[in-house]
């Protein structure tokens, strides 16, 4: 992983000053190293986090003549085989780099390139010869990248932190973008939750070109039409999703000039991952996992079970609810977007366990749920059909026991949950059917919005479904709830709030096997009951990796990753930021919450004393206090951060003026 930024004008030459601020918010991302290019129309700014080719991987890096240069931040993973066609063609190579493959893809290729990487990247290409700038990001959005304009200039970066270096970018809330957060836990890109401010959308190139912008999608997510799935034979769909994981493993294990180690949850995904390189390699594995305090919350007896079964060296972080409330406003400062969970902070811990035990790489289960269908929100989505079709079947109530063991433990209000959860406006044919529930939950945190600031333009929900009505009418039900959480939760959270940015505030790369091309495109022609078979999620999973995986791991119910919530902060002493940003001067600054709604909420977190509030109050307070924290660290007085000095790696504006002198 590395921090990418840059300029691109359209009058003078860029400024390096701009450029080296922007590059001093990205250390974090690139310890090993910075350096920039710049002509009469751009500047490219790169930090670096050394990972493969450790002594000529410096860049911006350019082809030979110098006509294309490249900032990249990720992994291509493909580059040997990618190497050797270009070679083959023609193209001469000086370092062993997969940086230095972009740059000789674009020239045989143009856009198309993009489509014949596999990795995971957020880069700018800058060619010379048709003075275009190329802004890319990968296909499923692993990366981010952030762009903006200021004084006529486009600015682009990997985090907003960094366009706000540029003090010609303005620094406001995005009223669309953040009832969106609020809603659908991310802004959906291009839009972000500042104003000003978009996202490079997953699967796309922005095309900069005199002025002209052009989005060139080359990827989306994608299903068969309902009934015509190609594959229907369940062993051999198996086998072939095992060989296509295995070979996605071992691809991000084996092509790094670092040590590489895992993370493991104590679920089946990461038991999956870690397995296929403990066992399908030679090298001895390191396994990293994060523990609670709380048992409510913990997995600790998992883990260990998997760690043992595996022969792997296993590291342990045990986090308490303190730990949490200490790093929370890191955790957002590096999210830079409202935060409804308290989750992503115990993994930014972790990723700084990895980073000092000498692992600045691992390989994570992250993408699993999303194209196998291992989600509460795929099952919910069975059993809210079965109930819109039939609401007083015994049938469907055992399936609701089934989804929610509690429920028999407290049958009484079983009745009242099943209408109020599931039963409510179900509508089969509903494409939003899945989601609805959650939706509505986020949608409940609007309420404490200051009046005017709800958006007046189409939400981000509507302009999802308007999207899947149009191009997924054909696909089956758990295709369209599939295609929303490729859409919304991974790019917007899980690969970004609880992934990317965690992992970069350790200076840790995140390798990510079940969001391979193949393996993804691969899972999305599988018929949708051997993905979901009844309510057994990720079925076909399970069955590709039966010997791999202990039983009990394979049979344990999913249990999504959670960490104490915020209410837990009010347990005893509470954190010394706290007061200041939940303050009614610092809420009113603020303009997003009305300052007696928050009130309202925090007397109520201090008198449940940290035990918790229920769901809905829980989210609302982690939404509050990382907006609040959002406003104070990102939108508030500029920060002071540590003098960069970049490497010029080249700069033709001070070559030419040198010259003329």
């Amino acid at each position: 992983m590395c921090g990418v930024c840059g300029v691109y004008s359209r009058g003078a030459p860029p400024r390096v000053e701009h450029g080296v601020a922007m590059l001093s918010r990205l250390g974090h991302r690139g310890p090993d190293g910075a350096g920039y290019y710049r002509d009469e129309t751009v500047l490219l700014g790169h930090t670096r986090l050394a990972i493969v080719d450790l002594v000529g991987g410096v860049q911006p890096m350019a082809n030979e003549d110098e006509t294309v240069w490249v900032t990249f931040n990720g992994e291509i993973y493909n580059h040997p085989e990618l190497r050797a066609e270009l070679a083959a063609r023609g193209h001469v190579f000086r370092t062993r780099s997969d940086t230095e493959v972009i740059v000789h893809a674009w020239e045989e290729w143009g856009v198309h390139c993009f489509e014949r990487f596999n990795g995971q990247w957020a880069l700018a290409i800058w060619d010379r010869r048709t003075r275009r700038l190329v802004l890319s990001r990968d296909r499923v959005g692993v990366h981010p990248l952030f762009y903006a304009r200021a004084d006529g200039d486009l600015v682009f970066a990997s985090e907003v932190k960094a366009l706000f270096a540029d003090p010609r970018v303005r620094r406001e809330w995005d009223a669309a973008g953040v009832r969106d957060a609020l809603v659908l836990w991310s802004a959906v890109a291009p839009r972000t939750v500042f104003a000003g401010v978009s996202q490079v959308p997953p699967g796309c190139c922005l095309i900069v070109s005199e002025g002209r912008e052009e989005l060139h999608p080359y990827w989306a997510p994608t299903f068969p039409e309902r009934g015509q799935e190609p594959l229907q034979d369940l062993e051999e769909n198996a086998r072939m999703l095992r060989e296509a994981v295995l070979r996605a493993t071992r691809l991000r294990f084996e092509r790094a000039d670092v040590p590489v180690g895992a993370y493991l949850s104590g679920g089946l995904d990461s038991a999956v991952t870690a397995g296929a390189i403990a066992r399908f390699t030679d090298a001895e594995l390191h396994t990293f996992s994060v523990r609670f305090s709380d048992a409510d919350y913990d997995e600790g007896r998992h883990q260990a079970q998997v760690a043992a079964s595996l022969g792997t060296v296993h590291h342990e972080l045990r986090v308490t609810e303190q730990d949490i409330a200490e790093v929370f406003p890191e955790a957002v400062w590096h999210a830079e977007t409202v935060l409804p969970r308290t989750a992503p902070a115990p993994m930014l811990l972790l990723s700084r366990l990895a980073r000092e035990r000498g692992f600045p790489v691992v390989v994570t289960g992250e993408g699993a749920d999303e194209v196998l269908a291992g989600y509460d929100v795929f099952r919910e989505l069975r059993v809210r059909e079965l109930m819109a079709r039939d609401p007083a079947s015994p049938v469907r109530a055992e399936a609701l026991a089934l989804l929610y063991p509690w429920l028999r433990r407290a049958p009484q209000q079983a009745p009242a949950f099943a209408r109020a959860f599931f039963a409510r406006g179900a509508d089969p044919g509903d494409p939003g059917l899945s989601h609805r529930p959650r939706w509505d939950a986020g949608r409940a945190l609007t309420s404490m919005l200051v009046p005017g600031l709800e958006a007046s333009v189409e939400t981000g929900e509507e302009r999802l479904l308007g999207e899947l009505g149009r191009i997924g009418a054909g696909w089956d039900s758990l295709s369209r709830a599939q295609w929303l959480e490729l859409t919304t939760l991974l790019p917007g959270y899980i690969l970004s709030s609880q992934g990317d940015r965690m992992l970069m505030a350790g200076s840790v790369e995140g390798r990510f096997p079940f969001l391979d091309p193949e393996v993804v495109e691969l899972a999305s022609r599988f018929p949708a009951r051997q993905k979901l078979l009844g309510l057994d999620e990720k079925h076909l999973l399970k069955r590709a990796f039966a010997d791999l995986v202990p039983e009990t791991i394979r049979r344990r119910p999913k249990q999504p990753y959670r960490a104490p919530e915020a209410s837990r902060f009010f347990a005893g002493r509470t954190p010394d930021w706290l007061d200041d940003v939940t303050s009614a001067a610092a809420v009113a600054d603020a303009g997003v919450f009305r300052p007696d709604a928050v009130a309202a909420l925090v007397r109520k977190a201090r008198a449940a004393g940290g035990r918790g509030m229920g769901n809905t109050d829980d989210m609302r307070l982690a939404t509050v206090l990382s907006t609040q924290l959002l406003a104070h660290r990102l939108l508030g007085a500029r920060e002071t951060v540590p003098p960069l000095v970049p490497v010029a790696v080249r700069d033709l504006v001070r070559t030419e003026e040198e010259r003329a002198a």
